[in-house]
C-alpha cells in the first residue's frame, strides 16, 4: 500500500512539473525560427549576388566609356567576377563598339539566375531566382 501511495505522489509531482511545457513550446516555435533563418540565408545570398552584379556593371560601363571594345568589356566582367557562374550571366552592351561616339550613352545590362538552395524558400520564391541590373554612362 505504501508503494502505491509513493507512486501516486511521484506521478502527481511529475504531472505538476513544467518540464513538458517548454518542450511543447519549442516544438511549436522551432519551425518558425528555422524558416526565418533560412529566409535570412537566402536573402543574403541573393542580395550579395545582386551587389556583385551592380558593381560589375558599373566597372564595365566605366571601362567601356573610355574607349574599350565590347570583347574587352566582357573579358573584364568575367575576370572580375568573384562569385557568379559565367554560364548563367547574360551581358548586353548597347550600343556596340562600332556605333559609339563621344557623348552617347553606353548601357551595360546583365541578367543572372541564382538557385535557391534552402528547401522551404525554394517553394516560396521562384527557383531559379532572376536578377537584373544595368548601368548607363556617357562615352568620353
Amino acid at each position: 500500500m505504501e508503494e502505491l501511495v509513493i507512486l501516486v505522489l511521484k506521478w502527481s509531482t511529475f504531472l505538476k512539473s513544467k518540464l513538458g511545457q517548454s518542450l511543447v513550446e519549442m516544438a511549436i516555435i522551432l519551425p518558425i525560427l528555422l524558416t526565418l533563418l533560412m529566409g535570412m540565408v537566402e536573402f543574403g545570398r541573393v542580395f550579395g549576388s545582386y551587389l556583385v552584379m551592380e558593381n560589375l556593371a558599373r566597372n564595365a560601363a566605366r571601362f567601356g566609356v573610355v574607349g574599350h571594345t565590347d570583347e574587352e568589356i566582357r573579358n573584364l566582367i568575367t575576370a572580375e567576377n568573384p562569385m557568379l557562374k559565367t554560364d548563367r550571366l547574360l551581358i548586353d552592351i548597347s550600343p556596340s563598339d562600332t556605333m559609339r561616339d563621344r557623348g552617347d550613352p553606353l548601357t551595360i545590362s546583365m541578367d543572372y539566375t541564382i538557385d535557391i538552395i534552402t528547401p522551404i524558400m525554394g517553394d516560396i520564391l521562384p527557383n531559379p531566382f532572376p536578377l537584373t541590373t544595368s548601368c548607363t554612362m556617357m562615352v568620353e
